[in-house]
């Protein structure tokens, strides 16, 4: 008997690798007759590096709208290809910490689809993948798609 997935959780940030990461789950669940679960993690360090100054409310709205407008786009996508269950989230924090941990929790997910790299080179060179934290701390399969 084959292992059946019920639950898919994937993450998307807008960047190539997230692309494919939503394809393969769109794939995962429909073969598995799942529900899809689509999360932005708005991430807050990204937001506090920028100078005082610069950082007002409406960078943070911004920010929100953005991850509000893409999570639809794909959800969109989702039901074109045949999907019936779509879960969208905005959630502001670490994606380190909040995916693994926090998300997967929340929707009981018992399989997360992420990118090997996502959009921010310099902070992957400087404290590590966002894949490869949740791979880490993920307490059910993870699935890295490469492009």
């Amino acid at each position: 008997m084959a292992f059946e997935y019920d639950r898919v959780l994937v993450a998307v940030d807008g960047s190539e690798a997230s692309e494919l990461a939503f394809n393969k789950a769109v794939d995962v669940v429909l073969r598995n007759n799942a529900k899809l679960f689509l999360a932005h993690v708005i991430d807050t360090r990204t937001i506090t590096t920028i100078a005082p100054e610069v950082y007002d409310q409406s960078l943070a709205s911004r920010s929100e709208n953005y991850a509000k407008t893409l999570l639809e786009e794909y959800k969109e996508k989702a039901y074109k290809r045949g999907v019936q269950d779509v879960t969208t989230h905005v959630e502001i924090g670490s994606p380190k910490i909040k995916i693994p941990k926090d998300l997967a929790k929340k929707f009981e997910a018992d399989l997360i689809i992420c990118g090997a790299t996502g959009m921010n080179a310099v902070e992957r060179f400087l404290i590590g993948s966002v894949s490869e934290s949740i791979t880490r701390y993920a307490k059910c399969d993870v699935l890295v798609i490469r492009s």
